[in-house]
């Protein structure tokens, strides 16, 4: 397979493979030494660093705040590209492990290079996370 070297093209594959649960083409989507900044004061919130720590333990550990019998529902909104800097925007839906609705919209700020993404700054609702991944389970 050729390897994908626009970037726009890179970012709407990546969003794809999540959205299809394509774990390899998520690890390959990333460099080596990517990061991954999810601001906030969230559990989650901090600077991922290595493409290991992003696809293993951000992205495959939030598996553990949802519940596993219930489909992740990702959609791409659209992407917006100028030169190797890449907007995307998404929406996540999904059940959460306690029992609550997750219902989210999401945007990242990618930035690729030679086709593999090398950093994103993640931009989503952290109220909405802390209350439905991270708060009591659901009455």
């Amino acid at each position: 397979m050729n390897k994908v070297l626009d970037p726009k093209a890179v970012v709407v594959r990546y969003v794809e493979a999540v959205r299809d649960g394509d774990a390899q083409t998520i690890r390959e989507s990333f460099a080596e030494d990517a990061t991954w900044l999810y601001p906030g004061s969230l559990p989650i919130s901090r600077l991922w660093e290595g493409r290991d720590a992003i696809v293993d333990d951000f992205l495959g550990g939030m598996g553990a705040y949802l519940d596993p019998s219930a489909p992740v529902v990702i959609e791409l909104i659209d992407a917006f590209a100028s030169g190797e800097q890449v907007v995307a925007e998404w929406t996540s839906k999904a059940l959460a492990a306690n029992g609550a609705a997750y219902d989210n919209r999401c945007v990242g700020v990618f930035t690729v290079r030679d086709g593999e993404i090398t950093s994103v700054r993640e931009y989503a609702d952290t109220h909405h996370v802390a209350a439905t991944l991270f708060g009591p389970p659901k009455a």
